[in-house]
């Protein structure tokens, strides 16, 4: 090379820079390569003396509880904490002031003879290179001459001020680049070329410095890419640490062991750090040494590897020279030459990642860089700096950017929460995106431009396909869950050391590991969105996970084909906080039905009040004014998306945690009888067959808690469900806007002309927040309290209030459910929500006629379970009638409604229906049980029996078990809501068509309890069904003597079925012997019946059988005489009362199922007197007989 001329060595040195570019002096960065909001802010306070205090070494870092001890080079560029904000500390180098040629002191005191200048405080705020980054460097150990250099410097550089002469600076271009062209020394690089150049024609060489700087850097590469086994640095050695040895506190750069690399400075093994640190690390749970290898943070052992680290050195050797000499450093000369050197350093950096000088890269192959970025150890700038200088030359910045893409992506799918490796690749890639030059973010162009920004559907399992195949999908796919990484609850959730409370403390460290890696990815699409150019990339990829999603709502779901539920709540988490400042007022509602609405909502989505038709007809008449629809801004998307992402993350999430609890306690249950039973199959052939089976319900169970458990910490994180339970605030808000324009002072009963945008909404946007506040309720209460609860009440009351409006009568049961939870009987932590609910001014005068009104509807609801769906139903209303009726504000109400309500005769009716139902299922179910028992007490009659009998009549047994006691949970409250309000009012009780139902079923249920068949009710444990027979006893006959009077003694005399005179004498005696009664109360109760047995007497002397009556004279139906004959509109003519006892029922004619009224039956006057001359007639031949 020395045989070159100094031309041929310039000529050759442009043509490599063909493809690299020359850079302007830099300007200040916004953006630094390490977030300020992650890490601790660059620079440290000034001491006295104007030299940058340190901070003490920071402590230990804790992940999960366990400590992980940081372990820092001396010479590293980031410090405890993996702040990569420089290479080297201000002290970290004294082989720069080794030799006097190179010293920067000696530039500075020969500038001090000049002229005297006071330090500038704000001087190093003028440039990116002058920002002091000494915060978080761990103290360092130095040689004595450095600490002396340093005070010289601190002590001279006030008085220097003259312009630096041009052997300065050639001294200084040497002794940052570590060069030499006069002499040869261990602590320089030689360069023969440049030497021979000097000794040609020196000032040539020297008349500029750009391209002094460019041919030093050129002919360094060139050296290294020429060598074979030596190392052109290996000189630097002694003097040195690499940037490669630096790493954040729990993972190290590590790099493949290589003979030919074996001295060079610029690579590290792990054995730099020594085997304890890495075993400690392992132990800790920060990734043990295999993990530390991991390909995506290994640097590759080349010769592209040795310039990188070169060049990098040398870039950040400017920011030191910088921070010794401020001022000198801020003279325009000093500041243009180390921009230079900067703008050199990348452009060459950019040569080599491009593989211009050795060979080309692929666009396949992973970005040297990578490993650096993962481990937070590029040079304050640099990569900032890279982009800065690359981003308007497409191909070269595709170039080196791609590769550096796609290797964080693919870092990001190999990291778990097992470890705190995965915030590298997040941090990375939120750094890059947040990089702005302008109003222009190079790198969210770029990677909107890439293939698989959002790849086109190719299979049916779209859902699944965004996740896996879109770019940044990888790095949402970061989940807690078991299902989507097992590595989790087999690392934290495994082992007989778990206790409740390190399960507490796991959960609380991986909800700390999502809300960082989510802060990153909101980072990520929040500057994708603020960027104008990538905006609408931005927005229908969102759109897109949202649509090939649909299927994840459903209640059956192929989990293969969606995505999964981590993906889906990260996603939601960074929706929710691009929601948290929409105003509603800017948010459409008719959003939906734009023609240009990025959501697919299909026609055939079920509406909360619309049919197909009604929507048909509607839209076709909103398109035909296209002035309707307004341009869709920001805010109205991003709500919808918001909204319709909850639908399919947050939801699907707690449908199938409730799944997974109900499936833990079946398999406890089928686990604790399979136990209960060994003695009876231990000795039988189905031994090993019930051994196996036990064993895999165990094997199963602990698989099912160690998933609950990373469920627990996914699912039940209070700050996500509090940012779901704002967002529901705000669609609450939307709603009654809708429904009420006059919001927040809403009237009921609302308008009666319901508005259609409202009708044609789809049904999901109310249950999904009832869905959602019921799951809240149960399993995480203390999150209910929020500002937007009071909306919250005010929604549950207006829906429930406002039956007209929806269709559903299910999704009306739902709003009544989250009253029933949160009622304080049920869930105690609730009752300032309930008191919210009870106390509401539009809840005392509208709530209990609606909720009496829906009592009444649900008997026909259309479903196939309507007959059992009914009874659940009205458990929930009746808990809360009781509820209410606590609460004098309410008093008021229930006495109108009982007094005048026109559906509280329809309520008895139907209290009495399910009275009558319930006393009579689970009275029969106890008594299968008690038969069983029985036959389990004979062992010798039990032993006899063959085995599958024996199984099947336990099998039975469990079943009656399980019926007993719901169905005496439901009997329960209705007999409590019958004893409530007779005591309240009689009056509706004994109307002709409830007064005879009502004695038949007191009469039915008091000969179950004390008939000659009532021991039959006795069973082992009753209190484990629920049943207490003297209570049952007590309300019963207190029932009897709140409706005393002539016409309900005549109701019970008249039954024929189960009253007797010897019933009552029973009843009598046992109130006296359990002393279930005062003995007033007793004496009441016999005084009922001796005026009900006068009645008896009174009836069996007057009977007359009226059987012979002719067909005309009796109801079509009972087949009985009528005495009050009405016509129906169908022409057909019934008894009064018996058709009156059906409309209490059914609203329909019983003919042809049309809708009937009573107001719509007609008298029948001559018939009715007919009826009475031919009873008259009767009754007076009856006499004659006698």
């Amino acid at each position: 090379m020395e045989e070159l001329s100094a031309d041929e060595i310039r000529r050759r040195r442009l043509a490599r820079l063909a493809g690299g570019q020359t850079s302007q002096p830099s300007t200040p960065l916004s953006t630094p390569l390490t977030s300020p909001q992650r890490e601790t802010p660059p620079g440290a306070p000034p001491g006295p003396s104007g030299a940058v205090l340190q901070p003490p070494p920071p402590a230990p870092s804790n992940s999960l509880g366990l400590a992980v001890h940081s372990v820092t080079p001396a010479t590293s560029p980031v410090g405890a904490a993996g702040v990569p904000y420089r290479s080297q500390s201000s002290e970290g180098v004294s082989s720069l002031s080794s030799s006097p040629s190179n010293s920067l002191e000696t530039q500075s005191q020969s500038l001090s003879r000049s002229q005297s200048m006071d330090i500038d405080s704000v001087s190093c705020e003028k440039s990116m290179s002058q920002v002091d980054v000494d915060s978080g460097i761990e103290n360092m150990e130095v040689e004595e001459s450095d600490r002396r250099e340093k005070r010289g410097l601190g002590d001279k550089e006030s008085s220097s001020g003259s312009e630096v002469s041009e052997e300065q600076a050639l001294q200084l271009i040497c002794k940052i680049f570590r060069v030499s062209w006069k002499e040869r020394d261990r602590d320089v690089v030689f360069l023969p070329s440049l030497a021979a150049e000097f000794r040609q024609n020196p000032k040539d060489v020297c008349s500029g410095f750009k391209d002094l700087i460019s041919q030093i850097l050129m002919e360094v590469l060139m050296i290294s890419t020429q060598g074979r086994d030596d190392n052109p640095f290996a000189s630097l050695t002694a003097t040195s640490q690499p940037i490669a040895t630096a790493k954040s506190p729990d993972r190290y750069l590590v790099l493949n062991p290589s003979s030919s690399q074996g001295s060079s400075p610029m690579f590290a093994s792990a054995g730099s750090f020594g085997a304890s640190s890495l075993s400690s690390l392992g132990a800790s749970g920060g990734g043990g040494a295999s993990d530390s290898a991991s390909d995506r943070f290994t640097i590759e052992p080349c010769k592209e590897t040795e310039m990188l680290n070169y060049l990098m050195e040398r870039f950040d050797s400017v920011g030191m020279e910088e921070r010794k000499a401020p001022k000198m450093c801020s003279q325009p000369s000093v500041s243009q030459l180390l921009s230079n050197i900067r703008s050199q350093c990348i452009s060459h950096a950019a040569l080599v990642l491009q593989g211009s000088l050795t060979q080309p890269r692929s666009l396949l192959q992973q970005s040297l860089l990578v490993p650096y970025m993962l481990c937070r150890n590029l040079p304050y700038g640099f990569i900032q700096e890279l982009v800065r200088m690359t981003h308007q030359e497409d191909d070269v910045f595709r170039q080196i950017f791609v590769p550096i893409l796609q290797g964080l992506a693919l870092a990001a799918k190999e990291c778990s929460f097992d470890s705190d490796n995965f915030k590298y690749p997040l941090m990375a890639l939120a750094e890059l995106c947040e990089i702005k030059f302008g109003k222009t973010h190079p790198v969210c162009n770029l990677i909107t431009s890439l293939p698989l920004w959002c790849p086109d559907p190719l299979s049916q399992g779209t859902g699944r396909e965004i996740q896996r195949l879109s770019y940044i999908g990888a790095f949402f796919s970061l989940s807690v869950f078991s299902e989507d990484d097992p590595k989790i609850g087999d690392k934290y959730f495994s082992g007989p050391a778990i206790t409740l409370e390190n399960t507490r403390v796991v959960s609380q460290s991986l909800q700390h590991y999502l809300e960082s890696a989510r802060g990153d990815l909101f980072k990520i699409l929040h500057n994708i969105l603020l960027n104008g150019e990538t905006r609408e990339a931005a927005l229908n990829y969102m759109a897109a996970v949202v649509n090939r999603n649909v299927k994840k709502a459903q209640m059956q779901t192929d989990d293969r084909l969606v995505s999964t539920d981590g993906f889906m709540l990260n996603f939601l988490w960074v929706l929710q906080q691009l929601s948290m400042k929409i105003k509603l007022a800017t948010v459409d509602p008719f959003y939906i039905f734009h023609p240009r609405c990025r959501l697919n909502v299909t026609t055939d989505e079920t509406r909360l009040k619309a049919t197909m038709e009604d929507l048909k007809s509607w839209l076709e008449e909103l398109y035909k004014d296209p002035s309707k629809f307004s341009e869709p801004k920001f805010p109205t998307e991003c709500f919808f998306l918001t909204l319709h992402a909850h639908h399919l993350s947050i939801l699907p999430g707690c449908r199938r945690y409730i799944r997974r609890l109900r499936a833990i306690r079946e398999l406890n249950r089928t686990v604790e009888e399979l136990k209960n039973s060994e003695s009876q199959w231990k000795d039988s052939p189905l031994a090993t067959r019930h051994r196996e089976m036990l064993k895999r319900c165990k094997t199963q169970l602990k698989k099912l808690v160690r998933c609950k458990a990373c469920a627990d910490a996914g699912l039940l994180d209070e700050n996500l469900l509090r940012r779901c339970l704002q967002f529901y605030g705000m669609v609450i808000q939307l709603l009654l806007r809708i429904v009420d324009p006059a919001y927040p002072s809403v009237t009921l009963p609302l308008n009666p002309e319901i508005p259609k945008v409202f009708a044609a909404l789809p049904e999901f946007y109310i249950e999904d927040v009832a869905e959602f506040l019921l799951f809240v309720v149960q399993y995480c209460p203390q999150v209910l309290y929020e500002p937007c609860t009071q909306d919250i009440v005010t929604f549950l009351i207006v829906f429930i209030c406002s039956q007209n409006y929806i269709r559903n009568p299910y999704l009306i049961a739902k709003l009544v459910e989250v009253l029933f939870v949160t009622n304080p009987a049920i869930q105690p932590r609730t009752q300032r929500f309930s008191e919210m609910m009870e106390n509401h001014p539009l809840s005392i005068k509208q709530l209990v006629p609606a909720l009496m009104k829906f009592y009444t509807d649900v008997e026909h609801t259309g479903a196939t379970s309507e007959f059992y769906d009914k009874f659940t139903i009205r458990y929930h209303i009746s808990t809360i009638f009781k509820s209410l009726w606590q609460n004098i504000a309410h008093h008021g109400t229930f006495l109108e409604e009982f007094n005048s309500g026109k559906q509280f005769v329809r309520y008895i009716n139907m209290l009495i229906n399910d009275t009558t139902f319930l006393l009579d299922e689970s009275l029969e179910s106890l008594k299968r049980i008690h038969e069983v028992q029985e036959e389990m007490k004979n062992k010798e009659q039990w032993d006899q029996l063959p085995r599958e009998q024996q199984q099947s009549r336990q099998s039975q047994l469990t079943q009656d078990e399980r019926m007993s006691r719901s169905y005496l949970a439901l009997a329960t409250e209705t007999v409590d809501m019958f004893h409530i309000l007779t005591k309240q009012v009689q009056k509706p009780f004994l109307r002709p068509e409830l007064g005879p139902r009502l004695a038949a079923m007191l009469n039915f249920n008091l000969q179950q309890l004390c008939g000659p068949k009532c021991r039959d009710l006795k069973v082992e444990n009753p209190e484990k069904y629920g049943f207490e027979p003297k209570k049952l006893l007590d309300q019963l006959t207190d029932i009897y003597l709140q409706l005393d009077c002539a016409r309900f003694a005549k109701a019970i005399a008249d039954d024929q079925r189960s009253y007797s005179r010897e019933l009552f004498e029973e009843v009598i005696s046992k109130m006296k012997k359990a002393g279930i009664k005062s003995t007033i109360a007793i004496e009441k109760f016999k005084l009922l019946s001796e005026k009900v047995e006068e009645i008896v007497a009174r009836n069996s002397q007057s009977e007359i059988d009226y059987s012979d009556a002719p067909d005309e004279f009796k109801d079509p139906l009972m087949d009985t005489l009528m005495t009050d004959p009405v016509r129906l509109p169908s022409g057909n003519i019934m008894d009064r009362t018996i058709i009156l006892r059906h409309l209490l029922n059914s609203p329909t004619d019983p003919f042809n199922r049309q809708p009937l009224t009573e107001n719509m039956l007609e008298s029948v006057p001559e018939l009715k007197e007919r009826i009475q001359m031919w009873m008259r007639e009767k009754q007076q031949s009856g006499q004659q007989s006698l």
